[in-house]
């Protein structure tokens, strides 16, 4: 079957050459037009990894397990219709989700015994995640803003059976202000604009795109990121993450927070695990930024991941 392309926005693509380098740029460029495998975790609160693969397998599915990710599998796309129709993902036994969102949880790495926040938690997919590594134990609690969002996060941890959650519909912005200095560890994979989605098979992918709703984000995220800084403890760790490309969104936006909250934070090293990654950017459009940010990542697109940014930040000291 043969597809008609559509250019990406020439405003975008000069971006990402600033951002990564023409060379770099050019060989990821055929990943905007791929059509990807479907990836799904298995769900260890309600089944072992290997009777889910024998129940799949039984069912005809063609399974491959993706190298470095335990419990993750890989189905060809054409089959992806017959896995959401399943018993298994009806049942809560696995859930669909990009191979790169599974990274946030991994490098936060929470443990049972401790208090967790998922802000801007919804569809639920990193929180379902938490609450697997935390052997449905501690305290996580999840927030979103956005009611019909929020009411399929929680049918998301019914399904999955998922009860060491507690679910919040407010605005993730007044969270510090509500919960100072309360949580162990923090995910803010934050609302963006959506730049790693972008898919040349599907010109609508980027119709609502512009520089204005890149600077749009980024004011949210701002908020939302001094928000969670100020529920975290001190001496604990937060990620943040997009699955946005541009600079506004994620280094600048880490960037905005040193400036203001200095020596109480550290940008930490990520260690993604994987090779398709490169070095967060110190300096942009001419301006240059904090050097620890270098440690932050940026996911580049590949056969089967979509890009992502990710940055560790450890809080050093109160803030009051």
């Amino acid at each position: 079957m043969s597809y008609s392309l559509k250019p990406l926005p020439t405003i975008f693509s000069e971006r990402m050459v600033q951002i990564m380098g023409e060379e770099c740029f050019a060989s990821i460029l055929s990943f905007f037009s791929r059509i990807r495998p479907t990836v799904f975790r298995v769900n260890p609160l309600k089944i072992k990894t290997q009777a889910l693969v024998d129940e799949l397998q039984a069912e005809g599915f063609d399974l491959s397990a993706v190298q470095g990710f335990d419990g993750v599998f890989r189905v060809p796309e054409e089959q992806r219709r017959l896995l959401t129709e399943s018993p298994a993902f009806h049942e809560g036994r696995l859930y669909i989700q990009n191979l790169s969102s599974m990274l946030a949880p991994r490098l936060l790495a929470p443990k049972p015994d401790e208090t967790v926040l998922d802000l801007a938690a919804a569809p639920g997919g990193k929180t379902l995640q938490l609450a697997a590594m935390m052997q449905n134990q501690g305290q996580l609690s999840a927030v979103e803003s956005v009611k019909s969002r929020f009411f399929k996060l929680r049918a998301n941890l019914e399904s999955q059976g998922v009860t060491c959650v507690r679910t919040f519909l407010m605005d993730g912005r007044a969270v510090g202000n509500k919960c100072p200095e309360r949580f162990d560890r923090v995910l803010l994979d934050a609302p963006c604009s959506s730049e790693a989605r972008f898919n040349q098979l599907n010109p609508d992918s980027w119709s609502h795109w512009s520089l204005k709703k890149v600077s749009e984000c980024a004011r949210k995220q701002r908020r939302l990121l001094l928000s969670a800084l100020h529920s975290l403890k001190p001496g604990g760790v937060m990620i943040y993450c997009t699955c946005s490309y541009a600079p506004e969104e994620n280094e600048l936006v880490i960037a905005h927070a040193l400036k203001r909250l200095g020596n109480k934070l550290s940008v930490e090293a990520v260690d993604t695990g994987i090779e398709n990654t490169m070095d967060g950017i110190t300096c942009w459009q001419g301006k240059p930024l904090d050097h620890s940010l270098s440690q932050c990542r940026r996911i580049l697109p590949s056969p089967l991941m979509d890009g992502f940014f990710l940055c560790k930040v450890k809080k050093l000291a109160s803030f009051s």
